[in-house]
C-alpha cells in the first residue's frame, strides 16, 4: 500500500568498477542521452529517459574521470589516468582522435559551440583543443594554481572556470586575457561544479556545503550545509526550484532551492555517490556511485501507472515514441552486454 510513496529507480548496471561522472546531453531530435564515467576504463552511452544501454567506448587503457557530449550529442569526449582526453563518434562509438597529456587528465568539457574541447588535471594545465584542427597544438590557458578536478564554459564560450582536487575556490578566467578574474571562494576543494541550463547560476559542492553562485555578477546567492559531505549537487533546470545532492552516506538526497528543507531521500546505493545531475527536462535525475550503478530517479511523485513502468525496468509513461523505438532496437544488444558485465 506504500509503494506509491517509495521511489523506485532504474537501475543500470554494466560498469565493473565505480562510476565517477555523468552527462547528460541536450534534447536532441532523437531525445537525450546519458553518459557514464567509470574508473573501469570504458565510457557508456545510454538512452537518458529509459537508462537502456546503446554503447561504450572502448579504448582507454586507465580510469575514465570525466564525460561528456557535445551539444547535438553527435559527438563524446572522456578524459583518463592514462594520459590522454579521447573524442569519439557518439553514432558509431569510433575514437575519432586522442589528445595527449604529460599526466592525469581528470576534467573536460566541450564548448557551447562544439568547436573547442576544454581538459584539465594533475598537469595544472587547462588546454583548449580546437576540434576542427586536432591535430593543432592546444590553446594554453595560465596555469592553475593547483591540480584541476573541475571545468565548465559558461558567458557563450567566453569564460571558463576550474576548481581544484587539493584547494577551495572556483577560479574564473577570461579567455581574452587568459587570466582568473575572479575566484567564488569555498572552505574546502571544489569536487562539483554545473553552470545551470540558463546560465544563471553555478552550483557547487564542498566539503559539506552546496552554494549557488550568480554566474554573471559572482555573488554568492545561497549556501546549504548538509547532512553529510557530499561530492555532487544538482540543479533542477526548467524550475530551479530544488536542488539534489549525493555523497557519503550512499543517499541521493533532494532539497528546497529557496529554503534548503530537504524534500526527499532516495535509499538505494551501496556505495558513496560520486556524481548526480539532472536530466535535462527536469522530470528524472541520475546518480552515478563507487557500487558501479547509476540509478535515474523520477522527479515528480510516483503515479501507480509510473511506478509499475518503473519496476518493470521499462520506460516511463512519457517517453516519446522515438525513444521507445530505439529502446526494442537496442534490448537485445543491452541484455547481451549487461548480461557479460554485471558484477556481484
Amino acid at each position: 500500500m506504500d509503494k506509491k510513496k517509495v521511489a523506485v529507480p532504474l537501475v543500470c548496471h554494466g560498469h565493473s568498477r565505480p562510476v565517477v561522472d555523468l552527462f547528460y546531453s541536450p534534447i536532441t531530435p532523437d531525445g537525450f542521452f546519458l553518459i557514464s564515467a567509470s574508473k573501469d576504463s570504458s565510457p557508456m552511452l545510454r538512452n537518458g529517459e529509459t537508462g537502456d544501454w546503446i554503447g561504450t567506448f572502448e579504448g582507454h587503457k586507465g580510469a575514465v574521470w570525466s564525460c561528456c557530449l557535445d551539444t547535438n550529442a553527435l559527438r563524446a569526449a572522456s578524459a583518463s589516468a592514462d594520459f590522454t582526453a579521447k573524442l569519439w563518434d557518439a553514432l558509431t562509438g569510433d575514437e575519432l582522435h586522442s589528445f595527449d597529456h604529460k599526466h592525469i587528465v581528470r576534467a573536460c568539457a566541450f564548448s557551447e559551440d562544439t568547436h573547442l574541447l576544454l581538459t584539465g588535471g594533475l598537469e595544472k594545465i587547462l588546454r583548449i583543443f580546437d576540434l576542427n584542427r586536432p591535430d593543432a597544438p592546444p590553446r594554453g590557458v595560465d596555469n592553475s594554481p593547483g591540480s584541476i578536478r573541475t571545468v565548465a564554459w559558461l558567458h557563450s564560450d567566453q569564460t571558463i572556470l576550474s576548481s581544484c582536487t587539493d584547494m577551495g575556490g572556483v577560479r574564473l578566467w577570461d579567455l581574452r586575457s587568459n587570466k582568473i578574474v575572479h575566484t567564488l571562494e569555498t572552505k574546502s576543494p571544489v569536487t562539483s561544479a554545473e553552470v545551470s541550463q540558463d546560465g544563471r547560476y553555478i552550483t557547487t559542492a564542498d566539503g559539506s556545503t552546496v552554494k549557488f553562485w550568480d554566474a554573471n555578477h559572482f555573488g554568492l546567492v545561497k549556501s546549504y550545509d548538509m547532512p553529510c559531505s557530499v561530492e555532487s549537487a544538482s540543479l533542477e533546470p526548467k524550475l530551479g526550484n530544488k536542488f539534489i545532492a549525493g555523497g557519503e552516506d550512499m543517499w541521493v538526497r533532494v532539497f528546497d532551492f529557496h529554503t534548503g528543507e530537504e524534500i526527499g531521500c532516495n535509499k538505494g546505493h551501496h556505495g558513496p555517490v560520486h556524481c548526480v545531475r539532472f536530466s535535462p527536462g527536469g522530470e528524472s535525475y541520475a546518480s552515478g556511485s563507487e557500487d558501479g550503478t547509476i540509478r535515474i530517479w523520477q522527479t515528480g511523485p510516483v503515479t501507480h501507472e509510473d511506478n509499475e513502468s518503473v519496476s518493470g525496468n521499462g520506460p516511463s509513461g512519457k517517453v516519446k515514441a522515438v525513444a521507445e523505438e530505439v529502446s526494442r532496437k537496442i534490448e537485445g544488444f543491452q541484455i547481451i552486454k549487461e548480461g557479460k558485465t554485471t558484477d556481484a
